[in-house]
């Protein structure tokens, strides 16, 4: 396995890897790697001749009041699993590799970028686009893959594909829950087990609207008010939002119909916990 610090180095490897067999996927990380990651390398590995892992955590998609330096690193755990995992090269590089000093460009998709995360975290996907750009341009990959728990993120960065003519195939791959439901997540090694206890809720207000839906609810309104009902059972240090909205848009819905997205976000001590459920009504 290669481990490449630089842009130049990156660069290099990728050259040599051209030929009339070319096949890449590739993993955009921010490190602290578990087994959600595992499965998206697994995808890649199906998928394509050669992966790469990227473990770069972005202080461009953090805000003044977020946490950019208490966010969980682990280089060596990260650099094992890939090893286990069989990956060809994992580009870790430096802040100040992908930033230098002169650096002065950004990267912004407007319209999917306003709601929801957008709304509470008004400089993040703007840092997550930038960096994206950065990364599909340096690794020039033939597939990359996401998870399905930053669903947001993946519609943000589909959209940029699309409209820079960026030359890969994106593949969004399910979420990975543990055996409670809870949507696996780097973040959440800063949960204290009583934290981490109390964050399920989220998951079980989304079956809860998902319930609602498949016993016939057709408005947003009262598949909200019971996803409100069920976290308020068991209530978490702040809501964000709980909505249903239109999974390809991220609109939100009065009417729920097609493919619709049930999506939340809440606050258990200084960690936020997003998730998301697809519902597809026939």
């Amino acid at each position: 396995m290669r481990i490449i610090r630089t842009t130049r180095g990156l660069q290099t490897w990728r050259r040599r890897q051209d030929g009339p067999r070319l096949s890449i996927g590739f993993v955009p990380t921010m490190g602290a790697l578990h087994d959600g990651h595992r499965s998206l390398i697994r995808r890649a590995r199906r998928s394509c001749r050669t992966v790469v892992v990227s473990v770069f955590v972005n202080p461009l998609q953090f805000g003044p009041a977020e946490a950019y330096r208490r966010y969980p690193r682990d280089p060596s755990g990260d650099l094992e699993l890939c090893r286990e995992e069989r990956v060809d090269a994992v580009f870790l590089p430096a802040s100040d590799t992908l930033y230098p000093p002169s650096f002065q460009t950004t990267v912004t998709v407007t319209a999917l970028s306003r709601r929801w995360e957008g709304a509470h975290r008004p400089a993040h996907f703007q840092g997550v686009t930038t960096i994206v750009t950065k990364l599909l341009n340096l690794v020039r990959p033939t597939r990359t893959f996401f998870g399905q728990k930053d669903y947001q993120q993946f519609v943000v960065i589909r959209q940029l594909v699309r409209d820079l003519d960026l030359p890969t195939a994106l593949t969004l791959c399910p979420t990975v829950r543990d055996a409670d439901g809870f949507a696996l997540s780097s973040r959440a090694r800063r949960l204290t087990a009583a934290q981490r206890q109390r964050a399920c809720v989220l998951h079980r207000a989304l079956l809860a609207g998902k319930a609602a839906i498949a016993g016939g609810a057709r408005r947003s309104r009262p598949v909200e008010t019971r996803m409100a009902a069920r976290v308020n059972r068991d209530p978490p240090d702040g809501v964000d939002y709980l909505a249903c909205c239109d999974a390809r848009t991220l609109e939100p819905l009065a009417r729920l119909r097609g493919t619709v997205l049930l999506l939340g976000a809440i606050r258990v001590g200084a960690v936020r916990c997003i998730d998301n459920l697809i519902v597809r009504i026939r």
